[in-house]
């Protein structure tokens, strides 16, 4: 899925293994995070950009 944010757009997907949601920034695949929840997620990406 990818959503839309004020600051980004960004895809989330959910590692069942690890029981993490990933965040992917949508203009760069490279540019990743990972949280418990998908907005722990989204705040990682966000101080890394």
């Amino acid at each position: 899925m990818t959503f839309d944010n004020t600051n980004m757009q960004y895809r989330v997907t959910l590692d069942t293994d690890l029981n993490l949601f990933v965040v992917f920034d949508k203009n760069n695949q490279k540019h990743v995070a990972t949280g418990v929840t998908i907005e722990k997620a989204v705040q990682e990406l966000q101080k890394t950009n």
